[in-house]
């Protein structure tokens, strides 16, 4: 009987299935930092989604440049991209490359001070430069800043990002940005896969966030955030369930630190957010994020039946043996034979398909996140 009583089911079952676990998320494109990551994925009540490069494609084009003084458009795309040389954030990298397309030769930025995910600010050949969201420029600078994004352009994923010169406001340049194909879709199926909060946490304005998040439905929009409100968003949050936050952004890492599953864009995204994740989407695709959950809660749900089923055959084989019905020798052949068991069944794990739509090469398409990430994050 003390033979058949060995713990091997309960110490086999779990991680086998979890370890699987891991890998057929990896298949697609979800990096699972580790087992237990993978539990905490499995049991999400509420999303925490950042809007730039995550909700939203990350490609906004710039669309209008409105300057407030003498320079001009060519000017104010000169400064601006040369200060933004020293910041990762996803509109900044735009700018630059706008600027670099167009042949612009960009000075090395000095005395560069750093706002995450709000602006920077520096120095360009002697001038005193600004450049970020338009409350950070107008609290710098005397001028009047654009706050309604709607008068200078019709699409309602836009972002205004303002210039300031020596202290004065000098322009404004307009970037949209638009949803990522199939978002409302995607959300239903979270909700679906048992979320019952989504909420969208951003730093840009109020009136761009409540254009973008209007059709989608969410339980609450907050905009306007800096990188530490962010992070006591998540933690509120967290009396309503397990959290997950996504983010791709240098200013999400700390939210994604603190919340129980942090998620990262790593096709893409900035180096510290995937650092600071557990998980990492290595294709820039956020049905990816539903994938993960499915297989998360596969693997769990298979980890519990070999648990339940190897001890209900260990007692029942101890039952058996305490009867006289069977030898030592047989208990511990019995024994052998329910952990071969308990490990199939973990290992069907490796098995879990995700019933997520459009899924089609999923094999090609995530052999190509893998690379996309490796080498963004390299």
């Amino acid at each position: 009987m003390l033979v058949v009583a060995t713990p091997c089911p309960l110490i086999l079952a779990v991680p086998v299935a979890l370890v699987a676990g891991l890998s057929r998320a990896t298949h697609f494109g979800v990096l699972v930092k580790g087992a237990a990551p993978l539990e905490a994925l499995a049991g999400i009540r509420t999303l925490i989604l950042d809007k730039t490069g995550t909700l939203t494609d990350g490609q906004p084009r710039i669309v209008s440049t409105q300057s407030h003084g003498n320079l001009s458009g060519d000017d104010m795309l000169f400064l601006a991209a040369a200060m933004d040389q020293a910041s990762k954030h996803p509109i900044a990298q735009v700018i630059v490359a706008v600027a670099r397309d167009r042949g612009l030769v960009l000075p090395v930025p000095a005395d560069v001070v750093e706002t995450a995910g709000e602006g920077v600010a520096g120095t360009i050949n002697g001038q005193a430069v600004l450049v970020g969201s338009p409350g950070f420029v107008a609290a710098r600078t005397s001028g009047n800043v654009v706050n309604d994004v709607s008068r200078v352009s019709g699409d309602p994923g836009s972002v205004v990002v303002a210039l300031g010169v020596d202290g004065l406001l000098a322009g404004h340049f307009v970037l949209a940005d638009s949803l990522r194909s199939g978002t409302a879709t995607l959300l239903a199926g979270l909700r679906k896969a048992g979320i019952q909060r989504i909420i969208l946490a951003t730093g840009d304005r109020r009136v761009v966030a409540d254009a973008v998040s209007g059709t989608l439905g969410l339980d609450g929009v907050h905009a306007d955030l800096t990188p530490d409100q962010k992070v006591s968003l998540v933690l509120s949050e967290r009396s309503h369930g397990t959290v997950m936050m996504v983010g791709d952004g240098v200013n999400d890492a700390p939210a994604l630190a603190s919340a129980d599953v942090g998620v990262a864009m790593g096709a893409r995204g900035a180096a510290a957010s995937v650092e600071a994740a557990d998980v990492v989407l290595l294709v820039d695709r956020l049905d990816r994020l539903l994938s993960g959950i499915e297989v998360a809660r596969g693997a769990h749900r298979i980890a519990l039946q070999s648990v339940v089923a190897g001890l209900g055959l260990s007692v029942a084989g101890m039952v058996v043996a305490a009867l006289g019905y069977i030898t030592p020798v047989q208990g511990a052949l019995l024994q052998e034979v329910i952990d071969i068991a308990v490990i199939l069944n973990a290992l069907r794990a490796l098995r879990i398909n995700p019933q997520v739509a459009g899924q089609t090469d999923l094999r090609q398409t995530a052999d190509q996140g893998l690379r996309d990430g490796i080498a963004g994050t390299l």
